[in-house]
């Protein structure tokens, strides 16, 4: 019982909100491949085209999430650097702007 009151406290923490936030996107993106498009069960047999179907499967989630956007006429805000994009400006080490450019 102590521990159950002591778990039922620490949800209300804003480091724990903030945990489970992230846990909860992930969970609904999870539910939303099973129950929307059937993916507990894999269609094809093997590892290499069961990738392929969930690549696929998230193609078309991403695609149903944009379109349902409402149309804004204002640029999107960019998004943050990463850690490692904050590491080379911190460094002043140029960055391109495109990483698959790299070796061409």
């Amino acid at each position: 019982m102590a521990q159950r009151q002591r778990l039922r406290t620490e949800q209300q923490t804003f480091e724990w909100k903030t945990r489970y936030a992230v846990r909860s996107g992930v969970e609904g993106t999870v539910n939303e491949f099973v129950d929307g498009h059937a993916m507990r069960r894999c269609r094809y047999r093997g590892q290499r085209k069961a990738h392929i179907q969930h690549v696929l499967t998230a193609i078309a989630v991403n695609i149903e999430r944009v379109s349902a956007l409402p149309a804004t006429e204002e640029a999107p805000t960019p998004r943050r650097p990463t850690a490692f994009q904050n590491y080379l400006d911190q460094r002043e080490i140029t960055r391109p702007k495109s990483w698959r450019t790299l070796g061409t």
